[in-house]
């Protein structure tokens, strides 16, 4: 079952912090390029001290980044800066924002407690690899504070939820806010407590199987873990102890809004080959169509088909490499589904990185010669500086690639999707020490 429950959240006190825009932020693993700066100026409340704070050349085991989180979260309490809901409640958060071509999408997301289901039960389903790294850091922050302040972003199948909780909305007001780095993004937020909504909601969610991690592996993963340790340390625990759910932002695999921007690759520090060679060794799987201009690579980037993917090379002058014969990746990957070896990523990294350019995975993992961008611009202009030496331009991964790799049980390359928008923290968190309830 995917049993959800509504909780008694810790929201940010409107009387102590009147702006939420001055507190939330991206998730932790995207507050980078400075972006931690900006977000503790913005608020000596700001949700970054819990999630991502600073590091110290001091620190130990007893003072630490962990440790100071915990103490930044008991202080906002003790100050009412943070406050407890009186009554259980499930909550909805609505996006409202435009892409390039012009059109804008709203999408909406049910935050609830779940409760942890591994994943060979079939009811959640991971869609990519994890590393070991983030989940050692996250552990640590919820050992530390026994609170989950982040979100897992999970999608879900139907699309009868939102209305049950349409007549709320309509009704009520919502706290409208925008997050900095994706300031142009409308966030609404609403706290709904209305019993009978509120049963109907959970009900309707409970048999639903087969939901699929959008944004968040690592973090599920750990709380599974952080389960695992409450549960061995205190086994008497009833099942609706607090630790044994996970705080999470559900969205209808069918909702209009959900979309899904590509992640472009930019190598770096390479020096192996130049452009030519590279190219020229591409040849042995890919078909070479050479283009005058950036428009012009998006244009034939659009126009691929599923059986033969493509992506765009930028070394100062352009070009699209297409995939000519998929029977190529079937005889070198007879373990993986056809589904996967079709993803665009898969035939980037296991062609054209590993096999052309000769850069393994473990390379690739440690993020050597390869860095991850959602804005291609970025990539252009890195070449341009001479600070990289190839941009590799992607198509995005579609809806029903991930649905159909995730239910063959195949996990996608790490960076395979990049939801747009990200789920911010520093809405409601939610509180799983030992002696929490649900």
């Amino acid at each position: 079952m995917a049993n959800i429950r509504p909780f008694r959240g810790v929201r940010y006190n409107p009387d102590r912090v009147p702006d939420l825009s001055a507190v939330v932020t991206q998730p932790y693993d995207r507050i980078r390029h400075g972006l931690q700066d900006k977000y503790y100026a913005r608020s000596p409340y700001n949700a970054t001290r819990l999630v991502k704070g600073y590091t110290l050349p001091d620190d130990d085991e007893g003072h630490n980044v962990y440790t100071r989180a915990r103490d930044y979260y008991r202080l906002w309490l003790a100050e009412r800066a943070l406050v407890r809901e009186e009554v259980p409640a499930l909550y909805v958060l609505q996006q409202t924002f435009q892409l390039p071509d012009g059109g804008t999408y709203t999408r909406q997301g049910l935050m609830a407690a779940f409760e942890l289901t591994p994943f060979d039960e079939g009811i959640v389903l991971p869609h990519e690899r994890t590393l070991s790294g983030p989940k050692v850091d996250r552990l640590n922050l919820m050992r530390a504070t026994a609170v989950q302040f982040e979100h897992i972003f999970m999608l879900y199948p139907g699309n009868d939820i939102n209305p049950l909780l349409a007549p709320v909305l309509e009704k009520e007001s919502p706290v409208e806010l925008h997050e900095l780095y994706e300031q142009d993004v409308v966030q609404r937020f609403w706290a709904v407590t209305d019993p009978q909504v509120l049963a109907a909601v959970v009900e309707t969610m409970a048999p639903k199987r087969n939901l699929i991690i959008a944004d968040g592996h690592h973090r599920y993963e750990t709380t599974l873990n952080y389960r695992d340790e409450m549960r061995a340390q205190y086994p008497d625990a009833p099942q609706n102890a607090g630790f044994n759910y996970r705080l999470l932002t559900l969205v209808s695999m069918e909702d209009p809004g959900l979309v899904v921007l590509p992640t472009h690759r930019l190598i770096h520090s390479y020096g192996q080959m130049k452009a030519a060679e590279v190219l020229t060794k591409a040849g042995q799987y890919f078909d070479l169509a050479r283009v005058a201009d950036q428009s012009a690579m998006e244009a034939l980037l659009a126009q691929a088909d599923a059986q033969h993917p493509r992506f765009g090379f930028y070394d100062g002058t352009y070009a699209v490499l297409t995939l000519r014969d998929p029977d190529d990746l079937a005889q070198l990957l007879p373990e993986h589904s056809a589904d996967w070896r079709l993803l665009d990523v898969s035939v980037l990294h296991e062609l054209f990185i590993e096999r052309v350019l000769g850069i393994d995975k473990g390379a690739v993992e440690r993020k050597e010669n390869i860095e991850y961008l959602r804005i291609a611009q970025m990539g252009y202009d890195a070449v341009d500086q001479n600070e990289a030496e190839f941009l590799l331009v992607v198509n995005p991964t579609r809806m029903e690639q991930v649905r159909a790799c995730t239910q063959a049980g195949e996990k996608m390359p790490q960076k395979s999707t990049d939801f747009y928008p990200k789920m911010i923290t520093g809405l409601v968190y939610l509180p799983v020490g030992v002696e929490e309830r649900l």
